[in-house]
């Protein structure tokens, strides 16, 4: 089990990836809700946008591991010490097999993946019990999806990164959260062009995430009417899984 966080008040929490979409729409729900901010994205411009009394503003490019140790290291100095560091970071773009596009895929894996990795590296060393690291991933990561060939597999790879360091750590009491959303209304979703079942506003994911740090739970998912679906189809094996995915989806 995790630390089961209910009272965010005072609490130190790092946002990478905070400038739009459920990043942002977290870090106000976070501040309602009194925690101590500090806020990172590429562009300081969009996170002053944000408009949140007293964060502390960390421009940082998430896939570079020298930008995120630098970003630590001054967020170490103001507050010396983190109690929850989350990542947010992440790219999307449709994709499928008829036009795949390396750079494009190996960029998107760089960010939701990659980048999550350099965070670690940089923030392990100082993670502390009853606190840790969560990570955004996506319901899409749980199986194979059509037009998700270069962000399904780097959702994947972090889910099973997220378990992986969940066995090492919580025994040492410091937690390790995934966080899988379906669809949420943001600049990145908006490319899609089928209708998105249960969407979520960004504001409503955010309040779903918070939230969820109350259980003390390893996952966080959201909407459960539909990512239980979802997981009941990863139980499938693949001769059923794949004609159904085909008939459901239209692919």
């Amino acid at each position: 089990m995790n630390p089961a966080i209910s009272d965010w008040s005072g609490r130190r929490v790092w946002l990478v990836g905070a400038s739009s979409g459920i990043g942002a729409a977290m870090a106000k729900e976070l501040a309602r809700r009194g925690a101590r901010l500090a806020l990172s994205a590429r562009s300081a411009d969009t996170l002053r946008a944000l408009d949140i009394d007293a964060a502390v503003l960390l421009p940082c490019d998430a896939t570079d591991a020298a930008s995120l140790a630098r970003a630590h290291g001054a967020l170490l100095a103001a507050w010396g010490g983190i109690d929850l560091v989350v990542y947010l970071a992440g790219d999307y773009v449709p994709m499928r097999a008829a036009d795949f596009d390396l750079a494009r895929a190996e960029q998107v894996v760089a960010v939701n993946f990659n980048g999550a990795m350099r965070l670690t590296s940089s923030v392990l060393p100082t993670l502390q019990a009853g606190g840790g690291i969560a990570f955004v991933a996506s319901v899409a990561g749980y199986r194979g999806l059509p037009k998700a060939l270069c962000y399904g597999p780097g959702k994947a790879a972090l889910i099973h990164f997220a378990e992986c360091l969940h066995l090492d750590l919580a025994p040492r009491g410091i937690g390790v959260w995934l966080i899988n959303p379906g669809f949420v209304q943001t600049r990145l979703t908006a490319r899609n062009d089928f209708t998105m079942p249960a969407l979520l506003t960004a504001e409503q994911a955010a309040v779903e995430a918070v939230d969820g740090f109350r259980t003390g739970n390893f996952e966080i998912h959201f909407p459960k009417r539909f990512t239980r679906v979802l997981k009941l189809l990863s139980l499938l094996p693949y001769r059923w899984y794949f004609p159904l995915i085909r008939r459901l989806t239209g692919a």
